[in-house]
């Protein structure tokens, strides 16, 4: 057993001189006002529990500054996104992949559900090993120390009304939902990665194939994750074809419910608000990756007050700070209706940790955040968790534990070192 001492935690409110005592990558006690005396490790600081990034697509990673000033939409720049996807392989997927998780990891990511979609070669061709690609997504997550989730995601059609793939678009796919689902019984993760399902979304995956999907997502007692109403033209094209919403049309085939996310929901009826709350479904939000698309601004609050629960992705990765996914999530909505305090600085706080709480029977994920950065600096602890929803950034995270193991110490990677050199090596490989 190791004993961390922590110099303040957030336990539903801040406590100090925290206690909290980890066996097998699970913390056993949990015990404010306790001397530091018999502690092994201190963390400085406040902490919280690990960040929980509910969406992602690692290598949009290569994108970063090479879309953020080109004019258009978000169909022009997914022309730009597919001709980085037309490069990778195995390992060059696993390089940049690996670099990316410890950008997560620097930034207090402890668990990571990864959109997976990049299945087959750039002819469409099954690798000899057909989930080579999940699992070297799998062995970059270990690699940078992070929980993984792998979301296997179903890809058949490139629009509503069907029709032939793009070119790119055919490594995407299985042909069908059975060839997809007979993969995916036969994946095989190493390591501490977890499987999960996905639709790509309803205008990718037809009415028939989806609750397919829904009952492999049972059959593997695993999560599905879905994108819902990103785009506005996918809401006109799907009541165009089906007369309902997404939303709806994803309750009808069974993909909905407390194994379910629904990722985005940016563009949605209040019909489609009650109908994720009352399905218990979350609902991932990914404002950065919005606003830098121009997709539009999701109603958090109105997800909130009918009691769907939240979660954070950093998607595209246009910059990975959980924090400010989650700050966004009020700060955007501010802009559009005149009002202040939407949704209050704790609700956003837990979604960004996937709504874990530092507990007995919990996994020993921590994140230490510097209270004294110019940032954060000047409070009261009553006011820490304003502070850090509202102000700090992945700067300011100091320390990372994941399973009761050291990722991050003192701002570094312990494992990767350099990441910023990583990245660099990893992108530069994928251009040439």
């Amino acid at each position: 057993m190791v004993t961390w001492h922590a110099e303040r935690a957030w336990i539903d409110r801040i406590e100090r001189d925290v206690a909290i005592d980890v066996e097998d990558g699970v913390i056993t006690a949990v015990r404010p006002g306790a001397s530091d005396g018999s502690a092994s490790r201190r963390l400085r600081g406040l902490t919280i529990p690990g960040l929980v990034n509910a969406h992602s697509h690692a290598f949009h990673r290569a994108l970063r500054g090479r879309t953020h000033d080109q004019a258009g939409d978000f169909w022009r720049w997914r022309d730009v996104m597919y001709a980085f996807a037309d490069r990778l392989d195995p390992d060059t997927y696993h390089d940049l992949a690996r670099a990316t998780y410890a950008e997560m990891a620097l930034a207090g990511i402890t668990h990571v559900y990864e959109f997976h979609y990049l299945h087959h070669d750039t002819a469409g061709v099954r690798y000899s090993d057909p989930n080579a690609m999940g699992a070297a997504v799998a062995h970059a997550a270990d690699a940078a120390g992070l929980r993984l989730t792998l979301l296997d995601t179903c890809y058949l059609r490139p629009g509503f009304r069907g029709g032939e793939l793009d070119p790119v678009q055919q490594r995407f796919s299985d042909g069908d939902v059975d060839a997809w689902a007979e993969r995916v019984r036969d994946l095989r993760l190493e390591g501490p990665a977890q499987p999960g399902v996905a639709i790509h979304s309803v205008r990718a995956v037809d009415e028939e194939s989806m609750p397919i999907v829904a009952t492999l997502r049972d059959e593997l007692n695993a999560e599905l994750h879905v994108h819902v109403s990103e785009q506005r033209r996918e809401n006109e094209e799907c009541m165009d074809v089906h007369q309902m919403s997404p939303t709806e049309l994803l309750a009808t085939s069974g993909a909905l419910g407390p194994r379910s996310t629904a990722v985005h929901a940016t563009h949605v009826t209040p019909m489609d608000v009650e109908l994720l709350a009352t399905t218990r479904t979350t609902v991932c939000m990914c404002p950065t990756t919005e606003r830098d698309l121009a997709d539009g601004v999701g109603p958090a609050s109105a997800f909130v007050t009918a009691g769907a629960r939240l979660a954070f992705g950093s998607d595209s990765h246009a910059v990975v700070d959980l924090f400010e996914e989650a700050r966004c999530a009020e700060l955007h909505e501010r802009l559009l209706s005149n009002r202040r305090g939407l949704t209050d600085p704790a609700t956003l706080l837990a979604a960004a940790c996937g709504h874990r709480r530092l507990q007995p029977g919990a996994p020993a994920d921590l994140v230490a955040i510097d209270l004294d950065s110019p940032r954060i600096a000047g409070g009261t602890d009553a006011d820490a968790v304003a502070r850090v929803v509202y102000c700090a950034t992945a700067a300011d995270v100091t320390d990372v534990v994941v399973a009761g193991r050291v990722v991050v110490e003192d701002r570094a990677h312990i494992d990767v070192g350099d990441v910023g050199g990583a990245l660099n090596a990893a992108i530069e490989k994928l251009l040439q």
